[in-house]
């Protein structure tokens, strides 16, 4: 059974998705499941740190990007919308090249508030960021 409130998916992900962040480090949403959605990230120079490894603060932009948009796609937007409230990232694997993926699953859908765990793993299949993000549902 889907979570999703919203089923315009590819609409809403261009409408977001560019002249942003997320255009510019590009992020791109691969695939939207019924409670999950996935997105890869290159590692490239606009991803790495000056040690050429991917930069921690990449991960976790990819990691808000994808529980951000989970988070909206689940209410109802003629009423409310999310905005994150806190976000942590354990880095527990380097990568210096190639694509990143990320899973955004939700843990808790309240009323007024969510919380979703996002894993990143490399093309290997190999976990490099565990983060989770706890967004703020907002009545208009």
């Amino acid at each position: 059974m889907s979570i999703w409130f919203r089923s315009d998916f590819n609409e809403y992900i261009k409408s977001i998705g560019s002249g942003n962040m997320i255009e510019h480090l590009g992020i791109e949403i691969e695939e939207i499941g019924d409670d999950f959605i996935k997105g890869k990230m290159p590692v490239d120079h606009r991803t790495v740190q000056p040690a050429g490894l991917l930069h921690g603060g990449a991960s976790v932009v990819l990691a808000e990007s994808l529980g951000s948009l989970g988070a909206n796609l689940v209410v109802d937007w003629n009423t409310h919308y999310c905005v994150g409230l806190d976000i942590n990232a354990n880095h527990v694997k380097s990568v210096k090249t190639g694509f990143v993926f990320g899973i955004a699953k939700p843990l808790h859908l309240g009323k007024r508030s969510q919380v979703w765990s996002i894993d990143i793993t490399n093309e290997a299949g190999d976990r490099v960021c565990i983060s989770r993000l706890t967004m703020a549902v907002i009545a208009k």
